[in-house]
């Protein structure tokens, strides 16, 4: 219980990261040339929800980081990987194969996609959470774009406790945490030169390139400034937060509060200012979503939250608490939703409306009540048995702070 209330307001980001992407998709599913002058600049700031799939990643390092600065700073032993890659699988892998098989299948019958070698090695890639290292498979799936992010994550899952090994193996940073913190800076900063080596080293040529060619064309459009590196300085920067979190004496300040008001209010700014730009928001060093100045807020955020006196626990009610449980499903399972929408119904999303503005919420409330519907199901059908066995495996009192990814 104390490591929850530590933790306070994690679960409010990670609602507001997976209600962030999905007001993402919906947008892209608005007409933007038919709305009234004075909504578009809404809909402009909606359409960069994907700034939700950045809170995923600082999440996902600031709570799988705690227990290896906790063994670090006490000069522990590391924490058991077994138990940790067992959790992590656990978590991450029946809703992602569920979702992408039922995608495989919608791209055969529903999209009537022919049955390629390609589309084959994209599912499988995906399947094997290796679709991430190459333009052509960076989406697995052509009927949900959302899971290219999943295996990008268990990219960050595999090199947290590696970078964190090296850190171990360092006598000289146990139980010093200021210097285990700098030591983590290092790592950081090698992460961003090996994604500037990306970036020089792996260019790719222009044929095929572009949304207008489909799904591998975006792929094709982002790479290499998407890559499993790059993402992971963003998951890095949350793992350093994390570190900086269990240093801080573990009583509530009104101070706190302040700060997280102000964290949430830049991170808030540094996505509304994003229409005009790219649609992928690149920051410095070209890491998209606004980088380093969103994570950051959004790092600071998390580390002021679990330390606040009112906002942390305001901001965890029980509505925020629910929607931050199935957010994984919410996450996976929304596109297929929103396609099978469209293909159901032509003219839904205000295509067919006069007034679209009016006929796009609609489509948005019945898409939103199915895919809550749905979120649950796969959680409570799906990902709640797979997480209580992964638990019983290792043999410990499940952490209800564990994230499911970003």
């Amino acid at each position: 219980m104390r490591q929850q209330e530590r933790l306070a307001g994690a679960d409010f980001l990670r609602a507001t990261a997976c209600l962030l992407v999905l007001a993402h998709h919906l947008t892209l599913r608005l007409d933007m040339r038919r709305i009234p002058d004075e909504l578009a600049p809404t809909a402009h700031v909606l359409r960069f929800g994907n700034f939700g799939v950045a809170i995923f990643f600082v999440l996902s390092g600031f709570l799988l980081a705690h227990p290896f600065w906790r063994a670090l700073d006490a000069g522990s032993a590391m924490p058991s990987l077994r138990h940790y890659t067992i959790r992590r699988a656990a978590r991450i892998a029946p809703g992602f194969w569920f979702a992408a098989t039922i995608s495989f299948a919608l791209s055969l019958t529903l999209l009537a996609l022919p049955l390629t070698p390609e589309l084959a090695l994209r599912y499988v890639s995906g399947l094997l959470f290796m679709s991430q290292w190459h333009w052509r498979t960076l989406f697995p799936v052509e009927a949900d774009g959302p899971l290219w992010s999943i295996p990008f994550e268990v990219t960050s899952y595999v090199l947290l406790p590696i970078c964190f090994l090296l850190l171990f193996r360092l006598p000289v940073l146990r139980q010093r945490p200021l210097l285990a913190r700098f030591a983590w800076l290092c790592v950081i900063t090698a992460v961003l030169l090996a994604h500037v080596l990306i970036l020089a080293l792996l260019p790719l040529d222009d044929i095929g390139r572009g949304w207008q060619y489909g799904l591998q064309g975006g792929a094709k459009e982002w790479m290499p400034r998407y890559n499993p590196i790059g993402f992971f300085a963003v998951f890095a920067l949350g793992a350093l937060a994390a570190g900086v979190d269990v240093m801080l004496p573990r009583r509530r300040s009104s101070w706190f509060d302040a700060a997280a008001a102000l964290a949430l209010a830049v991170a808030g700014y540094r996505l509304a200012i994003s229409p005009g730009g790219s649609a992928e928001a690149y920051g410095w060093l070209e890491i998209p979503y606004g980088f380093p100045v969103f994570p950051l807020a959004v790092a600071t955020a998390l580390v002021s939250l679990s330390h606040s006196q009112h906002l942390g626990r305001l901001f965890d009610n029980a509505p925020v608490r629910y929607i931050a449980k199935i957010s994984f499903g919410i996450y996976i399972w929304q596109e297929i939703i929103l396609i099978l929408i469209q293909r159901l119904d032509s003219g839904s999303f205000g295509v067919s409306s006069e007034n679209v503005v009016t006929g796009w919420l609609q489509s948005c409330g019945l898409a939103a009540a199915l895919i809550l519907l749905v979120a649950s199901l796969s959680y409570f059908l799906l990902e709640k048995p797979a997480i209580d066995f992964g638990n019983r495996l290792t043999s410990r009192q499940p952490n209800r702070a564990t994230p499911f990814k970003v």
